[in-house]
């Protein structure tokens, strides 16, 4: 509960006191990370879980959903594009914020009124989304919530306000962060050396990334001042024309590295916490990214964070394992839930493979 009030009064403080866009970068995203990471540790598994084969193919859809952005922008009219996808995603930005405030305001309804399902009318279907309409049910807390989450979602699809671009943006990362399990070591290991490479060659091979981040008007990115709120409003008094200048992180720099910090400590949950794999990992994420800023800053020109990330976390765990001697074990490490999935699949394969030799 702490660390969700210190996140939520960072997240308002820049409008108070000028905090330099450096140091508000790193805060944001590592204390993000710290909650989501621990937000994860709960009784049930994960709702999403992913497999080596998913992993694998990850950078790849990245990069054709990336260079379709891309391509959307470069012969569609932007505003178009921008009206259709981030109207889309403000909408799963207010589920979000839903989702992660749920928790909290649980605890103020007795146990029979949260566990009460109100039915709604069913939304109807959608070409090329759903063929049958959805039916729509939500418990009393939830539909409580609804209220200033799409509040919020419409504060932002009017005045694309950098406050609220960052609320959803923080939602969508912790809901990313406790929602979805890398389930073993070596997933995590292939998903990150696979965006490593996707990182560094949009970054620096192309001007693919940097012209779809600046173009998306989405809340997939955060969004922090470079200079104090008072000299806008005093350069906005002015009559200047230019827009407020920001610094940017995109989501992924802060989910991707968070669902393995987040495996790690749920690593050190399974082990009673005789190891502390979290602390080397998160301190390591930390460095990683700001490695990112420092460079950034020094060629002033935009980074692969990724580029710095990846190494800094992977790294750590490694040689923190080694000195501990538990390499081998932390590289075979799976969640409970992957293992019980693979032997059911195991299970079905042998039978099915038992009915075919009857068949014959």
């Amino acid at each position: 509960m702490k660390a969700h009030v210190l996140l939520l009064v960072l997240s308002v403080l820049p409008t108070v006191v000028y905090i330099p866009y450096s140091v508000s970068v790193v805060l944001h995203a590592a204390l993000t990370v710290y909650v989501g990471s621990w937000r994860s540790i709960k009784a049930e598994p994960p709702q999403e879980s992913m497999t080596h084969k998913d992993a694998m193919k990850f950078p790849i859809v990245g990069s054709c959903v990336l260079f379709g952005l891309f391509l959307c922008f470069r012969y569609l009219p932007k505003w178009l594009v921008n009206l259709l996808l981030s109207g889309y995603i403000t909408l799963l930005g207010a589920f979000a914020i839903n989702a992660v405030a749920l928790p909290f305001v649980n605890q103020l309804f007795s146990k029979a009124t949260q566990k009460k399902v109100l039915k709604l009318p069913s939304i109807p279907a959608i070409p090329f989304v759903s063929k049958e309409p959805t039916p729509l049910e939500l418990t009393v807390p939830e539909l409580l919530l609804c209220f200033p989450s799409l509040a919020l979602g419409v504060w932002y699809a009017y005045t694309k306000n950098w406050l609220a671009n960052n609320a959803l943006g923080l939602a969508f990362s912790l809901l990313g962060i406790e929602s979805v399990s890398l389930g073993s070591f070596k997933t995590a290991a292939i998903l990150l050396s696979g965006l490593f490479v996707y990182d560094i060659f949009w970054v620096f091979c192309t001007p693919v990334m940097v012209s779809v981040a600046k173009n998306f008007e989405a809340p997939i990115k955060l969004l922090f001042p470079r200079e104090s709120l008072r000299a806008m409003r005093a350069a906005a008094a002015a009559g200047a024309t230019a827009k407020p200048n920001f610094a940017m992180l995109g989501l992924g720099d802060i989910v991707i590295p968070g669902l393995f910090v987040a495996l790690m400590l749920r690593y050190d949950a399974e082990t009673n916490f005789k190891s502390n794999y979290f602390q080397s990992v998160f301190w390591g994420y930390v460095g990683g990214l700001g490695t990112t800023i420092f460079v950034m800053n020094y060629f002033k020109a935009a980074q692969p964070a990724l580029l710095y990330i990846v190494p800094a976390v992977l790294l750590t765990v490694a040689a923190h394992a080694a000195l501990r001697g538990e390499f081998g074990q932390v590289w075979h490490f799976q969640e409970d839930h992957v293992v019980q999935q693979e032997a059911a699949d195991a299970a079905a394969a042998a039978g099915k493979e038992g009915e075919d030799k009857k068949e014959l």
